[in-house]
């Protein structure tokens, strides 16, 4: 992510004692995203993400980072949280929480194959199974009542015509989020930004999912929606590819079987995952904050993913 809060390994010697990861070596910042200070950090005894957390809370990051544990404990391929000597996976470092993980292996796949979207989508089914009986809860931070209260904040920096869209989409929304069909949506704990370069993969093989700061309690077919929309798309013109759709449906089917009401669903939950992509993409776009390292990201991209969605809707779930 940004580095937002510099640190210098230097200093962060006597801080990083208090976890058991041997004598640090290296510590390079991490340029992509927007949200929190990430490093790799290397060390005596491996390799691992230091993160340090500039927009949740000690009271909120809980919910994050025992999921990733309470994941991990259960075979879902996460980065493991480390405690310091007294049992603590959050702690204070230049005024702000922060954490250390375990560094997943590989690397991101930014060309995803059939096979990539299979594998993802059978992982994202075991997670959402795996987190069934995960007892914290933290509503997701990006959603509804997000687009309610950032939509008014945008509007005045985009055209007439994205107005018009973003502003009838996000009713459309609304009026689904009200309805029967939405209230049996099967929801538990989900990753919420499960993109390509939130993903490990060595060769063909998943290396595992990363980056849990903006999971949260929503519908399991939404972070399906998510996911579909950056892995099984072409990244020019938001069109879907039918053979990847198909690879990471049917994979994500065989383990967690789709219901009645996410057969209906499904087309609503793609604008979705497509609005609130654009919206995000908006907001950091014309009101960012100050950063060493900070490459905003298009809100192009998921306009047209969304016109493309609302065109052009991806077939019925298997």
């Amino acid at each position: 992510m940004a580095v937002f809060t510099p640190v210098s390994l230097e200093e962060l010697h006597v801080w990083a004692a208090q976890f058991p990861i041997g004598k640090m070596h290296a510590l390079k910042g991490i340029a992509s995203g927007i949200e929190n200070s990430n490093f790799f950090l290397s060390a005596e005894k491996g390799e691992f993400v230091l993160t340090i957390f500039e927009k949740l809370t000690f009271e909120q990051l809980p919910f994050y980072l025992h999921l990733m544990r309470h994941l991990a404990e259960r075979n879902v391929l996460v980065p493991a949280p480390i405690a310091n000597h007294h049992g603590d996976i959050i702690t204070a470092l230049h005024g702000k929480p922060a954490s250390i993980v375990t560094r997943l292996e590989g690397d991101w796949q930014p060309h995803p194959t059939a096979q990539h979207c299979a594998e993802v989508g059978d992982m994202l089914a075991r997670m959402h199974l795996a987190a069934q009986d995960y007892t914290l809860f933290q509503p997701n931070l990006r959603g509804l009542a997000w687009w309610n209260e950032t939509t008014p904040q945008v509007l005045p920096f985009i055209p007439a015509a994205a107005q018009t869209l973003l502003s009838t989409e996000l009713q459309f929304q609304q009026a689904f989020a009200a309805s029967d069909v939405y209230s049996a949506l099967p929801h538990g704990p989900i990753h919420a930004d499960l993109f390509r370069n939130n993903v490990m993969f060595n060769g063909d093989k998943l290396g595992g999912f990363f980056d849990f700061y903006f999971a949260g309690c929503d519908t399991w077919l939404f972070d399906v929606a998510v996911t579909l929309n950056d892995w099984c798309i072409d990244l020019d013109t938001g069109a879907s590819d039918i053979h990847r759709v198909q690879a990471m449906l049917h994979a994500y089917h065989a383990v967690r079987p789709f219901t009645e009401a996410e057969q209906t669903a499904w087309p609503t939950l793609l604008r979705a995952a497509a609005l609130r992509f654009w919206l995000s993409r908006l907001y950091d776009f014309y009101l960012p904050r100050a950063a060493e390292m900070l490459t905003p990201h298009d809100p192009a991209h998921f306009e047209r993913i969304l016109r493309h969605r609302i065109t052009h809707p991806v077939g019925g779930l298997p």
